[in-house]
Formats: structure tokens, sequence, C-alpha cells
């Protein structure tokens, strides 16, 4: 069993934490023990930071030396693809289709920050008088990233990109359910030309390892996705501090199709919102709201759709197996759970497709799915569901699992009003064919992000952040990253003559004033 340890000022460093062990999802197997950060490694890892971002080998470094890094760490990745795809199926459990097409797709950010510091502007200010005003952009210092399992190496390039961009120094802490592939991004980073101690790698334990982390004073920024109860109690540590703070949280996804939509673009757009990832996405489409002159069709389409899936269902190493496992014992509890409280708390919820753990040997390649926390994809009609107090759980509350509620609607108001129906408001979807219908509805929806006939677009340089403090605080991608992990500075220079200066800058000279001011 292979044993990492964590990346410290370009090394690997050994923790003193207690050992984490690293599952295999699909298997229940205990395949690798990695290190952890102790409160003492936290403090020595900020220090390295520190001192790192004090000598400036990084945040001083002209910007076309920090682009060519970026440019040369995309290259880098790419060379390592085969070790960190199936790492990445490994530890998460994600089908290796997925992690095939995801994977290669995150040299985009590293090229996309490299552009931003090679073609960005600096504005110049309007001011009276003869003075020049213009803003340089300066890192802020040491800061902090907080990654969850189900992304590990997307979501830490996208907070990574921009924050190594602008200069600072960078302290990440995956998840410690998939830490592994977060720490081969050290020696990538390293031989890119990222100086040691600009980037580093702690794994460890929420209240151990990420406390230590975002109560430390030397931290200027964190940057958390999770859950909405930790990225709360985070932000409260964090604005005691008086540190910036960008939290990507909860979700619950309303996807609405409407009777103009093309069905079976729709129930290929709900699968891949719903299932890819087996669920365990922020953005996943959860609330499917549908027209009732459609619903029945529509349903019948899904189950077909939803039962290929899991026939499909095996190893997550096999490139036919369309989808994985959930990523620990405890998410499929949580899954088993909501399906279990909607049959007993809404008689009326029909099961469309799966509602049950799998079991017994996959038929496409004979892999023992007991052995593994294999989900199906589950449908469950919700009717009947009473007044917007007395939903269901699984109307309310982020599942992270291959689950979800359909709803019918009549009238377009009322499925805008289904769909905002959330304290959530991180994604959305809609589907039709009316393009006046969708400028109209998108406006309505209150969503950060918004999809027409498509779902889980992610481009560097779109945001993507929540419209309500429950799915978040800012928002990642785009120039509003970048800007995000820096600081202004308005630099001001007077071109008047001497003598101009003398005339009107001399405020306590004697006789009537005649100075400026401000």
């Amino acid at each position: 069993m292979k044993t990492v340890q964590l990346w410290v000022d370009g090394h690997d460093t050994a923790g003193r934490g207690e050992p984490i062990p690293v599952e295999d999802p699909a298997t229940g197997e205990i395949f690798a023990s990695c290190h952890s950060a102790s409160a003492c490694d936290v403090e020595d890892a900020v220090a390295v930071a520190q001192r790192a971002f004090k000598s400036g080998v990084w945040a001083k470094a002209p910007r076309e030396t920090r682009a060519t890094v970026l440019e040369k760490a995309a290259a880098l990745l790419v060379e390592q693809l085969p070790t960190l795809i199936p790492l990445e199926v490994r530890q998460t459990g994600r089908a290796v289709r997925e992690m095939n097409a995801q994977v290669p797709s995150l040299v985009r950010w590293f090229r996309y920050y490299a552009a931003v510091l090679r073609t960005e502007e600096r504005p110049v200010l309007p001011t009276s008088g003869k003075l020049h005003n213009w803003i340089e952009r300066e890192p802020l210092g040491v800061v902090v990233q907080i990654t969850p399992f189900n992304h590990p190496l997307l979501i830490a390039v996208k907070k990574l990109a921009p924050a190594l961009a602008a200069g600072n120094s960078v302290i990440l802490k995956p998840s410690e359910l998939t830490p592994l592939t977060s720490l081969l991004l050290g020696p990538i980073l390293k031989k890119a030309g990222v100086p040691d101690g600009v980037f580093n790698v702690l794994p460890g334990l929420g209240p151990v390892t990420g406390k230590a982390l975002v109560s430390h004073p030397l931290v200027r920024k964190v940057d958390v996705t999770g859950g909405t109860v930790a990225g709360r109690a985070i932000g409260t540590i964090v604005g005691a501090n008086l540190a910036r703070y960008t939290a990507e949280l909860g979700g619950k996804a309303p996807l609405i199709i409407f009777k103009e939509a093309n069905i079976d673009a729709a129930v290929n757009g709900i699968t891949f919102g719903s299932f890819i990832a087996s669920g365990q996405t922020c953005v996943a489409a959860t609330r499917i709201i549908v027209h009732e002159s459609v619903l029945s069709d529509l349903v019948s389409r899904l189950k077909q759709k939803c039962e290929s899936i899991m026939r499909r269902m095996g190893s997550p190493t096999n490139p036919e197996s369309s989808m994985g496992p959930l990523v620990s014992s405890r998410q499929l509890e949580r899954v088993e759970a909501l399906v279990e409280e909607t049959r007993s708390s809404l008689e009326s919820a029909q099961v469309i497709c799966g509602g049950h753990r799998m079991s017994g040997l996959s038929p496409l390649d004979g892999t023992n799915l007991s052995r593994g926390y294999f989900y199906p994809p589950t449908a469950i009609l919700l009717q009947n569901m009473g007044s917007s107090s007395e939903r269901p759980a699984l109307w309310t509350e982020e599942a992270f699992g291959p689950l979800i509620a359909i709803v019918a609607f009549a009238t377009e108001d009322q499925a805008i009003q289904l769909a905002n129906e959330t304290d959530f408001g991180l994604g959305a979807g809609i589907w039709t064919n009316d393009l006046s219908q969708a400028f109209r509805v998108s406006g309505q929806v209150d969503s950060g992000i918004v999809w027409i006939n498509t779902h889980h677009r992610n481009d560097p340089s779109s945001p993507w952040g929540g419209a309500t403090s429950e799915s978040g605080v800012g928002s990642e991608n785009g120039l509003d990253a970048y800007h995000a992990y820096t600081t202004t500075k308005s630099i001001i220079i007077n071109y008047a003559s001497a003598e101009e200066s003398l005339a009107y800058d001399d405020w306590f000279k004697e006789g009537a004033v005649n100075a400026r001011y401000g």
C-alpha cells in the first residue's frame, strides 16, 4: 500500500497528524495512506508560504514570467494525464469515461489565466488637474484553498490558476477522501517553474488542518468549495481575521422542461445534468420541473435511459461503464435515507427507476457491486406535495447522489415559482425551443448560472457562483476570480511644472490661500 506525504516548500514532507486511509469506492479497499497535517505542520507551512511571498520571487516576478510558467504547467499536465486519470478514477470512483473527458480540459484554466496576464490592461482614471492616476493589481499574500472530493483536480486547478497568476503563495487542502491527485500537482508546478514555497498541499481533516489554516492570521484569503454549513462556519472565522473570502457551496438545481422542448434532447440533458459524477456535483439537476402535457412521454423515455445506464454500471476503470459508485458509505447512507424518507412521508410518490442500493454482479463486466457504494440512477415522481412549507426533504435538501425529483407544472409562472422554491441559487437549466421563452424565464430564475438546452458547461472565462448566500459568496472563473486574488494600488503622479506646483500646492503660504484641496 502506497503512503504519500505532504507537499511543502517544493518537496515531500512528513506530516505529524493522524494518517488518512484512502479508499477505493468501487471495492471498499484501502489502497493508499496519506500523511495529514497537524496544527504544527500548518504553522510551518504558512511560514514557508509567507517567506516565499515576502521574498518576491513569485509575487514580484514579471507578468510574462508568471504567464510562461502557467503555460508550461498546462503542457506538463498533459504529459501526466496517463498517471492522473487512473488515480482520479480510483480515489473518486468516477467512471473513466468521465475522467478521460474532464481531466484533459484542466489545461484551459492555466492557459486562460496566462493569457489574462499577457493581455490585461491597466486602467487610467479621470482626475482633475495635471495628475495621472493608474491602477496596479498586487497579490494578497498567503491564500488557502479548500477543495471537495467530487472533482479533486478540476476544482483545485480552477482555484489555483487565478491565485498563482496574481502572484500569491497558495496552500491547498484537498478533501481527506481524495487527496492523492492534488499532491501530484506539487511536482508538476515545481517542474513548470513555480518557486519552492509558493505552492503547498496539506491534506488533513477539516476540524484539525482546515481549522488551523483558515484561522491563521497571516492568511489573507480563503477560497472554499463545500457544504453550506461548513461554508458558514469557515466564513465566521475568516471574517474575524478581516481576510478575503470566496465560497462555492450547496445547490439544488432546478431543470425546467417546457412543452416546446425536444423531449429526447431534454432526457439526455436530465441524465447528464443529474447523474454525471453519480450526482455528486453542486449543480446537479435534482429538481426536474416538467410541463404536464409532456410529463408522461418524458417519464417513459427517462425510465428507459436510466435503465440503460444501470445495465452498464460496472468497474469505473471499464471504458464502457456508464456511472461509478458514490464516494463513501456515508454518502450512500445519505441517499438511501432520502429515498426512504420520501416513500414514507409522501404516499403518492412514485419511484420511476432505481430506488435501491445495487448488489450482485454487474451485467456489464461481472464487477461485484455489493463491495462498492453503487446506487443506480433514481427518479421519483412527486405528486400532491402540499404547500411549500410541507415539501419532502428530497425537494428541499441537497442529496449529492444520483437522485432526482420530478414534478409537473401547468403554467410558465408556476414553473418559475417551483424553480425558485429553494434556499439555494447556484445552477439551473431550461429546455425549450422557444427563444423568447428562454430569455424571459432565464431572467426570472434565481440562479447564478442558467443553462438553456444544455447543462454543466464550464469555461475558464465564464463566472461560476451562486445568486444566494446558501450557495456561496463570490464566484470562480473569469476576470472576477483573478481580481479577487489581488488588491488594487492606486498610483497618482503630478506632472505639473515646478512653477505651477509652487503656485497651487503651498497650502500654508502666507496671505490669502489659493491652493488646491484633494
